[in-house]
């Protein structure tokens, strides 16, 4: 992966991170309906992540290096995310 393609997926990634607290800031302005919708998000990102995985296993990232990458270790990122947690 070239450094500009690194660079460029981390600004785009504070980017959703301060659209999302944003996000939090106008809910804690409107009506618990509201609020109900910004926990929609969680399940999004979960997805979000689980796309991730399964686009960088594909690229030929081990499970070990995922799992670094998520902070896990290798045996929690494929329970969570390989083929048998997905089916």
């Amino acid at each position: 992966m070239s450094d500009a393609r690194k660079v460029d997926t981390t600004d785009y990634l504070q980017f959703a991170r301060r659209v999302i607290r944003a996000a939090g800031e106008r809910c804690a302005d409107a009506d618990p309906f509201d609020l109900g919708e910004l926990i929609t998000l969680r399940d999004s990102i979960e997805a979000a992540i689980g796309a991730a995985v399964a686009g960088q296993r594909a690229q030929g990232f081990s499970w070990t290096e995922v799992g670094d990458g998520l902070g896990i270790s290798r045996q929690a990122a494929q329970q969570r995310y390989g083929e048998r947690a997905s089916a």
